[in-house]
């Protein structure tokens, strides 16, 4: 009994760090189309991928992001968007990336939040942030956090203009090895459950 109650520990475990491991993106440039129905960005480059950069004058990829419609608070000084209607894709191009095409095909999910960080004169700086879940290249489901900075001014805010300053989100991972283990821990317990079972009957 003390032995099943062990691996069935180690089962619970063995998820958590599955999903340690994660990849890292930063995208620059672009810019957002804001208004009460959402937000939808345009023509912003994946510029880093765990690490990896890309070479000056190039990118590794896209990013694309669009919200659901605003549920509270305001454009000029932050409130929440809806993830209804959401997404959130990152393509990858050349060589420095894993996948050429779409390397993660998601959205959002859970309120977006839409904060007014900074405001100097006629300047202003938000950050867009929430949840995100999806499906990586190769069909693992997987969650994950992003943030973009956004800046704009007032008068361009008030005609639903923003530009894309950096965004970064954190995608994480399932490790092949770490899902091997707990795959070889689920069969322990599957084999000492039916030899207990066998003995009974």
């Amino acid at each position: 009994m003390r032995r099943v109650f062990i691996v069935a520990l180690l089962a619970l475990v063995l998820p958590m760090a599955a999903w340690a491991d994660g990849i890292d993106l930063v995208n620059k440039f672009g810019s957002i189309a804001i208004s009460s129905a959402g937000i939808v960005s345009h023509g912003s480059q994946l510029k880093q991928y765990n690490g990896i950069t890309s070479d000056p004058g190039h990118a590794l990829g896209s990013v694309t992001f669009s919200t659901g419609a605003l549920l509270s608070g305001s454009i000029l000084t932050g409130g929440t968007f809806s993830d209804v209607g959401s997404s959130f894709v990152v393509i990858g191009k050349g060589n420095k990336v894993p996948h050429k095409g779409v390397i993660f095909d998601g959205a959002f999910v859970g309120p977006v939040s839409w904060t007014l960080v900074a405001q100097s004169g006629q300047s202003l700086t938000y950050e867009l942030s929430g949840a995100i879940q999806g499906t990586l290249w190769n069909g693992h489901f997987v969650t994950g956090t992003t943030t973009q900075t956004i800046y704009s001014t007032n008068g361009q805010i008030t005609l639903g203009i923003g530009h894309i300053h950096t965004g970064e989100t954190s995608i994480l991972t399932p490790e092949p090895g770490t899902l091997g283990l707990l795959g070889t821990g689920l069969l322990a317990i599957a084999g000492m459950l039916r030899r207990k079972l066998s003995a009974s009957a």
